[in-house]
């Protein structure tokens, strides 16, 4: 049986030392691996940039207001709190996260989930309450060259779109009169209490009105929710002429998506291959979409969709497009470890040959 020697404290030292030594080259060796969806993440953040710098421009131009408090990037798609088109409470932090225009990478991320190709078309489903995810989604959509059926929304919880001059369907033909988007809303509604703007003056509920109006867009606005949502289901099954959608996307709390609003949070945030809802007694079109099995991306709560994504809460300044960990992932160099590993190994055989050698010779002088 094999007994270190008193000697083999000095060997063991010196491999202590030499395993420290092996293991800062290891730790300092590690190297960055662009994720393999890189390109099209980077493109589609930059898109997503490019947007909000073209929206800043524009409402600096008309000598829009911006609040440098509630809005610290001057982005000018953080609204007021409060407006004739405000339809429910919103979370300011929520809002300044959504900003992010690496958000439009994490919806990279989800398309290639839902393995979404060229040509592909998607129903999005979206609110004037998060304008910046809906412009992350529109910015995927373009580098991927889908085809986006959108079904807008128009009244806005605090802090999202809520000015009643600049609502998110002003938002969306301003991109497209700038060229930075192809997609335009083939109708909207109301938003708000049963998707007809209950909760909303009358006065509020006009300008819902006028903004449709001016942006040549179609308005829903049946006798209840459930004839709201059967009018949608119809507009988006007329638009494809039959193409079957390869995924339906979700933004925000709208009541025609969700049907009702504890629906929304029934439902984990990010990609769902199926959902199953029973016992429910309204759907709305997302979960109709689900029944028919179409793929469903949930873009409700913002806070856990960064987390999922390690995108920073509230960022101040906005992080450049391409960093995070999305983009790139940091491993260890196999090659530098395997080196190291293998010389502690061998060093650990030599000391233990070595150590047992002078074992055997002391053993062989005491028989002597």
């Amino acid at each position: 049986m094999f007994v270190p020697s008193a000697k083999s404290n000095i060997s063991l030292v010196g491999l202590l030392l030499v395993s420290i030594l092996l293991f800062i080259w290891v730790e300092n060796s590690r190297i960055f691996i662009s994720d393999k969806n890189y390109d099209e993440k980077l493109a589609a953040s930059e898109l997503m940039q490019k947007a909000e710098k073209t929206i800043r421009e524009y409402r600096l131009s008309q000598d829009v207001f911006i609040d440098e408090v509630n809005d610290p990037n001057l982005t000018a798609l953080i609204g007021e709190k409060q407006s004739l088109i405000v339809t429910d409470r919103g979370n300011l932090t929520a809002k300044l996260t959504s900003l992010n225009p690496n958000f439009a990478a994490a919806i990279i991320d989800i398309f290639k989930t839902a393995k979404l190709k060229k040509g592909d078309t998607i129903a999005l489903s979206c609110t004037g309450s998060y304008p910046a995810i809906n412009i992350a989604v529109l910015s995927a959509a373009k580098v991927m060259e889908l085809d986006v059926v959108i079904i807008s929304s128009v009244g806005a919880s605090m802090f999202g779109a809520t000015d009643p001059e600049f609502t998110w369907l002003d938002i969306e033909n301003l991109l497209i009169e700038k060229n930075i988007f192809p997609y335009k809303s083939v109708a909207a509604s109301m938003g708000g209490g049963r998707d007809l703007g209950r909760g909303l003056n009358i006065a509020g509920r006009e300008v819902i009105r006028e903004a449709a109006r001016r942006n040549n867009v179609p308005l829903v606005h049946e006798n209840n929710l459930e004839k709201n949502i059967r009018r949608k289901m119809e507009i988006f099954e007329d638009a494809v002429n039959g193409k079957p959608y390869a995924l339906y996307v979700n933004v925000g709390g709208g009541l025609s998506s969700l049907g009702i609003s504890v629906n929304g949070r029934l439902v984990k945030p990010g990609f769902h291959r199926h959902i199953a809802l029973k016992n429910n007694p309204l759907k709305g079109t997302m979960f109709l979409f689900a029944d028919r099995g179409v793929p469903i991306a949930h873009l409700l709560d913002i806070t856990k969709i960064s987390d999922m994504y390690d995108l920073p809460e509230a960022p101040d300044p906005l992080p450049e497009p391409g960093t995070g960990s999305m983009f790139k992932d940091e491993r260890y160099n196999i090659k530098i470890a395997s080196i190291a590993s293998i010389i502690l190994v061998i060093l650990i055989l030599i000391v233990i040959f070595f150590d047992h050698k002078q074992l055997k010779l002391k053993e062989d002088e005491i028989e002597i």
